[in-house]
């Protein structure tokens, strides 16, 4: 990578130099019990269930709620009389439900019916979904529109949580999780008129409707027949080997969307010379992953990024301040955070109560050396005017927080790590810790036993430092290490920049490195609460997929020959979050950009204090 100074001429990340799954979701036995809120029954309001441009008649209409027993658990079926679709497909649900007291999500189905075909038909394997979300939005104005464009949308955003129409939910320590996809479902399609986008995606987002119209057409294929042969094809192309076969069109859809590398081309074939949605992909995509783009919010040379515990993204900025996004991508700062010591900042993380810690490289304060800023949830610094810096912080370009209340701070300007407490007080002595292994340190991430796991740049070497600092372990393993993260079963997984591979390290100091295709100047790390590994490529596709140590064959490829999400336009890949809802985020250093690949990970407990989490 170049040096520090070619950052400010060209805008792109850098490799720092010296100063001069395939998840298969589990299925949970217990839902939700339904409480009653006093005078919800009364709610009443209308749809209509379409197959492509066809009305859907004679279809059941059920409203659920979703369960809250853990992921994919049973959902509480909440109508207290049959309603079934008319001639034209429309339905009424007059006060024939209770909103329930625990707050989980709504989403409302299509089941069965007839697709406009002649005589007496009923295809069982019509599943049409709306995610509705939050009860309150259900009013006596509230038309839904069920198709397959909302099933689409439903699928990606619902992925971690759904199994089948009458299997979604989450724990309920993830309602939060569980909430913020419900929301992003809405994002990608407007359940009252079934189309993409949702009318509430913020003007700075950027969706690929196209794919969702082209997973709708697909779908519609079954929908608008009898249930045989074209339902057949659907369900044995969106399978794979060692799964089960879908039975219905939201099992299917469900099936793509967490596959999203199976079969891509056969199942895009499906898709009529007319089909019924007219704005979708003209050739198949490379793979079904869906990304959401945004840009704003004061984003400049984005590097680094947090998820807070309500699913708030923030992301660290090169060129001196931070941006905050909330869970469906709307801009909280419209010209970012700015202040409080900001400059030149790297690296971010956040704390238990959602204090955002950020590293800045070079100030006016401190001998030009450098400081750390923290911000609350209001974007306010309590760090002071020019953020902490005591404990010999020197060019600091990373920072990680422990779970007891701790926050590393990786020094490249001299090699040395600072331990601070929670209130900013240097804990690792006046000049942190160190020694001469520790060569350029750029990147840091903590295990359960509070260690410091560092990655040495310079020194093609990681660390690890214990955290009283009298014990420092050096392992000769890489290749320019640029990212580093700790997996649930203390092994270090390394981005290794030049070596264009990923080495892991177990905790005895084993080293194995691997390689795939797709992986090409890998910047950024991280791993989900499967123990899945996922590496954002900075010159190449945006993800690498590889299976953690967990797996059957740990280092494996679990994305495709051209990684995922190639068909998006991400401008040098830089860094990796996951939130609570299975979501990816991945921060564009080169085109000030924030995507977010919706349901392609295992949720992750936010803010990550340490090791990830089952939120």
């Amino acid at each position: 990578m170049p040096c520090l100074t070619s950052i400010l001429k060209s805008l792109r990340p850098v490799l720092l130099l010296p100063p001069a799954l395939v998840l298969l979701v589990g299925c949970g036995v217990s839902g939700n019990v339904i409480t009653p809120i006093s005078g919800s029954s009364a709610i009443s309001f209308a749809g209509r269930a379409m197959g492509g441009q066809q009305p859907v008649s004679g279809a059941v209409i059920q409203l659920y709620a979703s369960g809250l027993g853990g992921n994919g658990s049973v959902a509480a079926p909440l109508l207290t009389r049959t309603v079934v679709t008319d001639a034209d497909g429309h339905f009424t649900i007059a006060g024939d439900f209770s909103c329930p007291g625990d707050s989980a999500p709504l989403y409302i189905t299509a089941s069965g019916g007839n697709p406009g075909l002649p005589g007496n038909v009923s295809n069982s394997a019509i599943a049409l979904v709306a995610a509705i979300g939050s009860c309150s939005n259900l009013t006596a104005s509230t038309y839904i529109n069920i198709n397959e464009v909302t099933t689409a949308a439903a699928a990606w955003a619902l992925a971690p949580f759904a199994q089948s129409t009458t299997y979604v939910g989450a724990s309920n320590s993830n309602l939060t999780g569980l909430n913020n996809a419900f929301l992003t479902a809405g994002n990608l399609a407007e359940i009252s008129t079934g189309l993409s986008p949702g009318l509430h995606l913020p003007s700075n987002a950027t969706v690929n409707s196209g794919k969702v119209y082209a997973l709708a057409n697909i779908l519609a294929t079954c929908v608008n027949s009898d249930g045989g042969s074209p339902c057949t094809t659907l369900f044995s192309d969106s399978k794979l080997s060692y799964t089960a076969t879908p039975v219905d069109t939201f099992q299917a859809a469900l099936a793509i969307v967490t596959h999203p590398g199976n079969n891509v081309d056969a199942l895009f074939s499906l898709i009529p010379s007319t089909p019924p949605f007219t704005r979708g992909l003209s050739a198949a995509p490379p793979d079904w992953t869906l990304a959401i783009k945004y840009t704003g919010g004061g984003l400049h040379a984005p590097s680094s990024l947090g998820v807070d515990g309500t699913g708030n993204i923030w992301v660290a900025n090169y060129f001196s301040s931070v941006s905050v996004f909330s869970p469906t991508g709307t801009s909280l700062f419209p010209s970012g955070i700015t202040g409080g010591g900001l400059n030149h900042s790297y690296g971010i993380a956040l704390d238990s109560g959602d204090n955002a810690w950020v590293v800045n490289q070079d100030t006016s304060v401190n001998q030009n050396k450098g400081s750390v800023s923290v911000f609350n949830s209001f974007g306010q610094s309590v760090a002071g005017a020019n953020g902490f810096i005591a404990g010999g912080l020197n060019f600091p370009t990373a920072i990680a927080v422990d779970s007891n209340a701790t926050t590393w701070v990786v020094n490249d300007g001299d090699s040395t790590v600072t331990l601070l407490s929670s209130s900013g007080m240097p804990l690792s002595g006046a000049s942190g810790y160190g020694n001469s292994h520790l060569v350029f340190p750029v990147a840091i991430a903590l295990d359960a036993a509070h260690n410091g796991w560092v990655a040495n740049q310079s020194g093609n070497s990681v660390s690890r430092i214990s955290p009283d600092g009298t014990q420092i372990t050096d392992f000769a393993c890489c290749n320019g290490p640029s990212g580093i993260a700790i997996d649930q079963n203390v092994y270090a997984w390394v981005t290794n920049y030049y070596g264009d591979n990923v080495s892991r390290i177990s905790n005895a100091g084993t080293v194995t490195s691997y390689s795939a295709a797709s992986i090409n100047h890998p910047q950024g790390i991280a791993v989900d609460s499967a123990g899945a590994v996922w590496v954002a490529n900075l010159f190449g596709a945006p993800l690498t997929q590889l299976a953690g140590s967990n797996f059957a064959t740990p280092g494996s490829s679990l994305s495709p020959t051209a990684g995922w999400g190639s068909d998006t336009d991400i401008v040098e890949p830089y860094s990796i979050a996951i939130d609570a809802s299975g979501n990816l985020w991945v921060t564009g250093f080169g085109d000030d950009s924030l995507s977010q690949f919706v349901g392609l990970a295992a949720p992750v407990k936010t803010p990550r204090l340490g090791p990830p989490q089952v939120p």
